[in-house]
């Protein structure tokens, strides 16, 4: 099954950062990893978590609860890593639990709301309601662009 098939349906692989629903297109997840080993990066932006390996390549490893904004998580050994594959080469998103594949109607992605933080905003391409709660779809891009999330702000925990 594709990504993206006939018109106007896309899916997400989604997962969860601090009670926040987030999503990502599934042709840019490489696959999905328990309890990696961090090495830490001195001098790094704090939303670098680290380096992981995934057999013999070395991938940065982004902590999105820095990223985001949000409190840090009790056991950093407890993170999951979602490895993407980007322009520039894999990247890891280190989240908390990992959700089913989604898939959406272009149609009903929608605009980041206004009231969202400019910092969660600059790291979206839409949002989407679903059932129960929203879905915020992640722009690779722009979530992977540490000097950008830096400067927005993006590396300090609240």
């Amino acid at each position: 099954m594709s990504a993206t098939h006939g018109t106007g349906y896309t899916q997400y692989a989604t997962f969860e950062v601090a009670g926040h629903y987030l999503g990502i297109r599934v042709l840019e997840v490489q696959e999905v990893l328990r309890r990696q080993q961090l090495t830490p990066v001195p001098l790094a932006p704090p939303v670098i978590a680290g380096l992981i390996n995934v057999r013999g390549e070395i991938i940065p490893a982004l902590e999105m609860r820095r990223l985001l904004r949000l409190a840090e998580r009790d056991d950093p050994q407890d993170a999951l890593s979602v490895v993407l594959q980007t322009e520039t080469g894999a990247v890891s998103l280190q989240v908390d639990e990992i959700g089913d594949v989604v898939e959406i109607e272009d149609r009903r992605l929608e605009a980041a709301p206004l009231n969202l933080a400019p910092y969660i905003k600059t790291c979206l391409s839409g949002v989407c309601q679903m059932k129960e709660r929203l879905l915020l779809v992640l722009d690779t891009g722009r979530t992977v662009d540490v000097s950008a999330a830096y400067l927005h702000g993006g590396s300090e925990a609240s």
